[in-house]
């Protein structure tokens, strides 16, 4: 699939610090959630600060920042699903599918340049249940 900007030792760095800063905040600004996802081995609860769009009225796209190899991605995959923090309300959201959007086009328009910049390329699609 695509390429990746930003290398994994970032991520791991993103994970320490400015995730713990974002987890707060992260659910109330435009474009970010909280992603909560099972560790696949250890059973733990994590909480995650995620670029999300939703899209129509039951959907979302997550935009992978730090390529398909992370952690969480691996933990929804495997779970076959998550729940999401989104304006202080829990979403629990199923069927995750990885997918290439090279013109960004699944995303609003005005991220669409950062993306870019960041030659992200890859994204997730959930549903919410219900």
């Amino acid at each position: 699939m695509g390429h990746v900007a930003l290398p994994h030792w970032l991520a791991r760095v993103n994970l320490r610090f400015s995730n713990a800063f974002m987890r707060p905040i992260a659910a109330r600004l435009p474009w970010f959630v909280v992603l909560e996802h099972v560790g696949r081995k250890s059973g733990t609860v994590r909480r995650t600060a995620i670029m999300a769009y939703r899209r129509k009225p039951d959907r979302w796209i997550l935009s992978l920042i730090y390529g398909a190899e992370v952690q969480w991605l691996r933990n929804v995959m495997a779970a076959s699903g998550c729940r999401l923090l989104s304006g202080g309300e829990w979403i629990e959201v199923v069927e995750p599918r990885r997918f290439a959007d090279s013109s960004r086009s699944s995303v609003p328009w005005l991220v669409r340049p950062f993306l870019a910049l960041l030659r992200v390329s890859e994204f997730v699609e959930l549903h919410e249940k219900g």
